[in-house]
C-alpha cells in the first residue's frame, strides 16, 4: 500500500517549515535512512531521511514551498512490487494549502507530533462544530479568536482535516461578542502596512520576504522587550594585559590555533559565572533556576538572520578549545547547518559589535536567559592611574539583565568578577 512521507518535526518548537530542496526525483528508488530532502526550519536547514524503502512515486509539495505544516504529506512512496496503479487504489491524504507562519510558534510547537510513515487520521465521526462538540483549532487561532470576539464554531477551518488555523480567524468576521483584553504574550510587532504606505506616498521599494529565522527572531525579541523588565549596567575594562597575552599565546601556538579577543570574552564570562552563580539563572513563576554550567550563547549574524550557537560548559574548556569550537559553530551557522541542540538553550548570551567600531550599546535579553552582555570596541583612551594620565586600550561592556532574577546588585557583582578575569587573563589559565 502507498506510504505517505510526512513533513517531519525536526525540533521541539517546529510547527511548519520550508521544503527547500528535493534530493530525489519521482521514480527514484529510496532506501531507509537515505537523505531525500532538505527542510528549512525556524533556525537552520536540515536533512530529512526516509523511514521506509520503496520508489518515490509522487512529489506532492514542490521544492521552495514555504509554511508547510508538520505532518503534512509531502510525497508518496510505493513499496516493493507496487506500481503507479496503486496510487489510485489507495487515496492519498488531502494536502492543505500552505498557511502563513504562526506567530505563536512557541505554544504550538510544544504540541507538534513527531513524524510517522502514515497519514494523519481523520477526525472521529461527529466531531464537527455542533453544540457541545469539540472544535479543532490551533492555540494561536484560539487566542486570536478570543481577542476578536469570534465564535470558533462559526469558523470554517482550512488546516489539516478541517483544523482552524491563524488565517481562518483573521479572515472571519467577529460574532459580536466582547473580545477579551489582549495579554502581553499575545502582543506582536505589527505596524502599518509598509506596502500600502509606500504605494500611498509614491515611493519605490523592493520587497524582501521574511524567512523563518527572521520571523522567529522578531517574535522572540518583541516578547522579550514586552515581558522582561530590562536593567542595564556598564563597566569599562582595560585590555592591555589581554592583548599582550593574546599575541604571546598565538605566537607560541605556531599555527595550531589563533585566539581572538572574543575567545577571551567568552572564557572570562564562563569563569565569572562559575565564580558567581547567582547571575547564571533563568526566571520562572515558581522558582529561579540556577545552572551548574556556563553554556554561553554567542550571537552570530548570518545571511538569513541572527542565530546563537552555544559553547557548552565553557568554564571547563581552554581558550584554544573555545576558539576552535567557536570557529566551527560560526561557519556552520552561516551555512545553516547547525543542529537544534547546538543553538537551543544556553544560560548566558554575548553580543559583540566591537569589530564594527561600535563603542557602546544595549542588547535585548535572550529568553529564558537572564543576562546578555553587549561588547563594544576596544579603543585607546586616556585614563588616570596613580594620579598620572596614561593611554590604555579600554573596552566598554553593558550587561542587560532580567531584573526579576538578576537585580542591580547581582548584576554589579557579576561585572566585578568579569572585569577581574578580562583584565587579568592569567587568572583564566589557573
Amino acid at each position: 500500500m502507498p506510504v505517505n512521507i510526512l513533513m517531519p518535526a525536526l525540533s521541539p518548537t517546529m510547527t511548519e517549515g520550508t521544503l527547500a530542496k528535493w534530493l530525489k526525483k519521482e521514480g527514484d528508488t529510496v532506501k531507509a535512512g537515505e537523505v531525500i530532502a532538505e527542510i528549512e526550519t525556524d533556525k537552520a536547514t536540515m536533512e530529512v531521511e526516509a523511514v521506509d524503502e520503496g520508489k518515490l512515486a509522487k512529489i506532492l509539495i514542490p521544492a521552495g514551498t514555504s509554511n508547510v505544516a508538520v505532518n503534512t504529506a509531502i510525497a508518496v512512496l510505493l513499496e516493493d512490487g507496487e506500481d503507479a496503479s496503486a496510487l489510485s487504489a489507495a487515496p492519498v491524504a488531502a494536502i492543505p494549502s500552505p498557511q502563513p507562519s504562526p506567530e505563536g510558534r512557541g505554544s504550538e510547537g510544544a504540541k507538534a507530533a513527531p513524524s510517522s510513515p502514515s497519514a494523519l487520521p481523520p477526525l472521529p465521526a461527529g466531531e464537527g462544530r455542533g453544540e457541545g462538540q469539540r472544535v479543532f483549532a490551533s492555540p494561536l487561532a484560539r487566542r486570536i479568536a478570543e481577542q476578536k470576539g469570534l465564535d470558533l464554531k462559526s469558523v470554517k477551518g482550512t488546516g489539516p482535516h478541517g483544523r482552524i488555523v491563524k488565517s481562518d480567524v483573521e479572515n472571519a468576521k467577529a460574532s459580536g461578542t466582547t473580545s477579551a483584553p489582549k495579554s502581553s504574550s499575545a502582543l506582536t510587532s505589527s505596524g502599518p502596512d509598509a506596502k500600502q504606505l509606500a504605494d500611498m506616498l509614491g515611493m519605490e521599494y523592493t520587497e524582501i520576504p521574511n524567512n523563518n529565522i527572521k520571523k522567529v527572531t522578531a517574535r522572540r525579541l518583541t516578547e522579550a522587550k514586552q515581558t522582561i523588565p530590562h536593567f542595564y549596567l556598564s563597566v569599562d575594562c582595560v585590555l592591555d594585559k589581554l592583548l599582550a597575552a593574546r599575541v604571546a599565546m598565538n605566537n607560541a601556538a605556531d599555527g595550531a590555533y589563533k585566539l581572538s579577543v572574543n575567545d577571551f570574552i567568552i572564557k572570562a564570562n564562563a569563569m565569572a559565572l562559575k565564580a558567581y552563580p547567582p547571575a547564571n539563572t533563568s526566571w520562572t513563576d515558581d522558582a529561579v533556576l540556577q545552572y551548574k554550567h556556563a553554556d554561553i550563547s554567542i550571537a552570530v549574524a548570518t545571511p538569513n538572520g541572527l542565530i546563537t550557537p552555544i559553547i557548552k560548559a565553557a568554564e571547563t574548556k581552554s581558550l584554544s578549545e573555545i576558539s576552535n569550537e567557536m570557529k566551527d559553530l560560526a561557519k556552520r551557522a552561516k551555512e545553516g547547518k547547525l543542529k537544534p541542540v547546538e543553538f537551543q538553550g544556553g544560560s548566558f548570551s554575548i553580543s559583540n559589535l566591537g569589530m564594527f567600531g561600535v563603542k557602546n550599546f544595549q542588547a535585548i535579553v535572550n529568553p529564558p536567559q537572564s543576562c546578555i552582555m553587549a561588547v563594544g570596541a576596544g579603543e585607546e583612551r586616556v585614563v588616570v592611574e596613580n594620579g598620572q594620565m596614561v593611554v590604555r586600550t579600554v573596552m566598554t561592556v553593558t550587561l542587560s539583565t532580567d531584573h526579576r532574577s538578576v537585580d542591580g546588585a547581582v548584576g554589579a557583582e557579576y561585572l566585578q568578577h568579569f572585569k577581574k578575569f578580562i583584565e587579568n587573563p592569567v587568572l583564566m589559565l589557573a
